[in-house]
């Protein structure tokens, strides 16, 4: 009996114990997953609950009914991996065996490291809404706030959901427009990026839609503290930028355990192979989603592409092979741009969001790179998607490497 465990039971974990316990023989593995948090959350949605679109029951639901039947499920901190002994130590001081590992840890925010952040004004005038208690905070202010200047803010690169600060701008300026104070609102998007996003041709159009709904844009922009007694974001050239609501993205980490662990990089990514998934110099780990430090979003779409790439590597290395197949940094994403309209990207490595159709060349149904009411949707229709296919590893009709059909250079 071989033993097969899997770190974290978010979107990556999940979706790939799914599809392996159907691989795998009971008989010949043990499949373990271990979460510190008996809940799932459906983290896209957090963007949505400060506007009132989504409230918190929306975005939870128990993490074991996504569980099949036949693996062990264990609610516990992971205190540290130790690789030269294939095994994985808990907080308790209890040990798990491995054979094969498989790290899904994800990522986390880490507001402490930046000066001031989570100072005074932590969750009175300085929110994330990349949690689920930050975005419930930002709900209630943002319900009875009548007006100033709302900041939204990017601390650093990588970060979860890199278009969600864009949508989140976006939908600011619906929500103040629908309850009729737009012009009593001040809307800026600061940002570390030279531009409004980081692949040239979707930072150009996402810029003029940033100007179109008046939306200011601050670019490189390197903060150095929040200043709590004046609220304002100070950078490390002295630029100051005042707010009355700051909405930030803190820096982005990965799990405290690959820190103590010694297999992460400075901010706890592990590095990774960009193609066979496998952790670097190592045999016998491989890596999902957001905890890899590999050049593409840390986003669901990606590790649900990467988790077919993985399973093909992982049953050939575990028969005693090599890797046999390539994960080309396959990424999309709906964006929702308000009033009831969106935007789909769909770009890997080497190419950049084009415009088109997906995923039938001709078909579509969705436009790439194009605001359009069906592209809303589809983000919209994705929750059900999510809970009721994606999460349970269903077969889904789309390619885990990128195609050129239907694109346009």
């Amino acid at each position: 009996m071989r033993n097969l465990v899997i770190l974290g039971a978010g979107t990556a974990g999940t979706v790939i114990l799914n599809k392996l316990r159907r691989l795998l023989s009971p008989a010949a593995w043990t499949l373990t997953i271990v979460d510190q948090s008996e809940t799932h959350y459906y983290q896209p949605g957090f963007l949505f609950i400060p506007f009132g679109i989504y409230g918190p029951g929306d975005v939870m639901k128990p993490g074991r009914r996504f569980f099949p039947p036949g693996v062990r499920s264990i609610s516990s901190v992971i205190d540290r991996i130790d690789p030269d002994h294939n095994r994985v130590l808990l907080v308790d001081g209890s040990g798990i065996p491995y054979d094969y590992l498989i790290v899904a840890t994800g990522a986390t925010i880490a507001p402490e490291e930046t000066e001031g952040m989570k100072g005074e004004q932590w969750q009175k005038t300085v929110f994330d809404f990349y949690t689920i208690e930050g975005a419930c905070a930002l709900a209630r202010v943002l319900e009875r706030w009548r007006g100033g200047r709302l900041v939204v803010h990017v601390t650093e690169m990588p970060i979860k959901c890199p278009v969600a600060p864009l949508e989140f701008a976006f939908l600011a300026d619906w929500y103040f427009t629908r309850r009729g104070i737009r012009d009593k609102v001040d809307l800026q998007f600061v940002t570390p990026l030279p531009g409004a996003f980081t692949k040239p041709r979707a930072s150009a159009k996402f810029g003029t839609m940033l100007t179109a709904k008046n939306i200011a844009l601050a670019p490189d922009f390197a903060i150095a503290r929040v200043d709590n007694r004046t609220r304002s974001i100070v950078s490390w050239d002295d630029r100051k930028i005042p707010f009355d609501i700051l909405v930030t993205i803190p820096t982005n980490t990965g799990d405290r355990a690959i820190g103590r662990s010694g297999l992460g990089d400075e901010l706890r990514f592990i590095p990774t192979n960009k193609h066979t998934l496998l952790a670097e110099g190592r045999d016998n780990i491989f890596v999902i989603g957001d905890a890899t430090n590999l050049p593409t979003s840390k986003a669901g779409a990606v590790a649900h592409f990467q988790t077919d790439i993985l399973i093909e590597n992982f049953l050939a290395v575990s028969e005693g092979g090599t890797p046999t197949s390539g994960f080309d940094g396959h990424a999309n994403c709906f964006i929702e741009s308000g009033f009831g309209k969106g935007i789909l990207i769909d770009f890997n490595y080497d190419t950049e969001p084009l415009p088109g159709r997906y995923p039938f060349p001709r078909l579509g149904p969705f436009s790439l790179l194009e605001e359009t009411r069906l592209n809303h949707y589809g983000k919209v229709l994705f929750r059900w998607f999510y809970w009721n296919a994606l999460l349970k590893g269903h077969d889904l009709p789309l390619d885990s490497q990128m195609s050129m059909a239907g694109k346009r250079l």
